[in-house]
């Protein structure tokens, strides 16, 4: 069972209860012997490990050739002089 509060002590020691708060604890705040708000702990965020090659599939090339680039290559010649790479 929940551990309840009163509005008034709530808003005197929220910092206080949101300090003691952990994962999955629940506090019922209430006014007048009624539930108005829970204060939940929050679980904590569980991220699975990053895998070299887990993305692998996911994207698919309409063109392996170079005969598309060509369209480029002007544009290309003309920034990289400019960028000063070469």
């Amino acid at each position: 069972m929940p551990a309840t509060i009163t509005l008034e002590e709530a808003q005197a020691r929220l910092s206080e209860l949101i300090g003691k708060l952990t994962s999955a604890k629940e506090i019922v705040i209430t006014q007048n012997r009624k539930p108005v708000a829970k204060l939940i702990g929050e679980y904590p965020h569980v991220r699975e490990a990053r895998v070299p090659g887990n993305c692998k599939g996911m994207i698919t090339l309409a063109s392996e050739d170079e005969e598309h680039l060509k369209d480029f290559e002007e544009y290309h010649a003309r920034n990289s002089r400019s960028l000063g790479i070469m």
